[in-house]
């Protein structure tokens, strides 16, 4: 997995689902700090590598999404 960055010569997309496809499961970046994600894999799979609103409930470092939406603003 990426981490915070992803690889260079990949569009975000493409880094991300390379990263699935290779056994990491989705995250999500907030000021620096990553967040492992479960639930919902076809809401996330349709926003990979891109700027979204993630909701669903927090426990620890994880957490397990209820839905993924197009960032507003």
């Amino acid at each position: 997995m990426c981490g915070t960055q992803h690889f260079t010569g990949m569009t975000p997309a493409e880094c991300v689902r390379k990263c699935i496809k290779d056994g990491s499961q989705y995250a999500l970046v907030v000021g620096g700090k990553l967040y492992k994600l479960d639930g919902n894999i076809a809401g996330l799979d349709a926003y990979a590598g891109e700027k979204a609103s993630v909701f669903g409930t927090a426990k620890g470092d994880t957490i397990h999404v209820s839905s993924v939406s197009a960032r507003k603003g």
